[in-house]
């Protein structure tokens, strides 16, 4: 059986963005089905904005998704297409999924700016800490 540690955390946050995508298409739907708003008449981002508010965390979120994670997704295939691995990297990896839910579970519920920032700002310290973890081993072999 093949395993690398740093496939669960990078596993889990891809399954986070389709749990946040199918919390922002049911919220689509049923905002759609109570405010009877037809799908042409948001045809534009900005129709989306103006008229689906109820739903926009959800969607927001959902683009926060594609946002700095690409980054996580990115270190983390860099260091296993390096075989760079260790208990602090894999460590860092779960801090950074952890956060990112978190994340996530405040923008698409309470949504309470400071608190998400707040939790924002450690995930993207985490990430800085994975990309310099990982540099360093590239530039030290």
């Amino acid at each position: 059986m093949y395993y690398k540690p740093l496939l669960l955390p990078l596993l889990v946050q891809v399954l986070l963005t389709f749990i946040v995508m199918l919390r922002m298409y049911r919220s689509r739907v049923s905002e759609f089905k109570r405010k009877k708003i037809h799908p042409q008449s948001v045809s534009t981002r900005k129709e989306f904005r103006e008229k689906l508010t109820d739903s926009a965390a959800a969607a927001d979120n959902f683009s926060n998704l594609f946002e700095m994670p690409v980054l996580f997704y990115t270190v983390v295939l860099l260091a296993l297409i390096l075989l760079v691995e260790d208990t602090v990297l894999v460590a860092l990896a779960w801090m950074f999924v952890i956060l990112r839910i978190v994340h996530s579970y405040i923008h698409t519920t309470y949504n309470t700016v400071m608190h998400r920032f707040m939790v924002f700002a450690a995930s993207c310290a985490v990430l800085f800490f994975m990309w310099a973890r990982v540099g360093w081993y590239i530039l030290i072999r």
